[in-house]
């Protein structure tokens, strides 16, 4: 099995010792992406931070060779199970049926203080 990094200027960089994602050939895996924008910014907004750490994430999958459409599991971690609502609202603008699986889990914290931060397994 080749490992190769995935890396991609329209999202946010690593912030630590990972990858944005990892290609081991038939399938990818990223690393969470938080909702920070090109211009740094972090919304306050759930709705505005869910798209934009699904843009992010977007742009990691497009830059590994593969697209929403192959997305097949989905983990999302948020601060604040209230949400669940809004967020679902937002995700559902950008995966189609069959959704990929999901589990989403509530969390005491997530780097920079964001809301929500989103990870994918996709196929190539």
């Amino acid at each position: 099995m080749k490992k190769e990094q995935i890396n991609t200027e329209k999202a946010p960089a690593a912030i630590g010792p990972y990858s944005q994602a990892i290609d081991i050939g038939e399938m990818i895996f990223t690393s969470g992406q938080i909702p920070v924008a090109p211009d740094g910014s972090i919304s306050e907004d759930i709705s505005e931070q869910t798209r934009q750490a699904l843009l992010n994430l977007k742009a990691v999958v497009e830059e590994g060779g593969s697209s929403f459409d192959k997305v097949i599991k989905t983990t999302v971690f948020i601060t604040d199970m209230a949400q669940f609502g809004k967020i679902n609202t937002v995700y559902s603008e950008f995966f189609s049926e069959p959704f990929p699986a999901r589990s989403c889990v509530q969390v005491a914290a997530l780097p920079k203080g964001v809301s929500i931060e989103i990870e994918a397994i996709a196929l190539k």
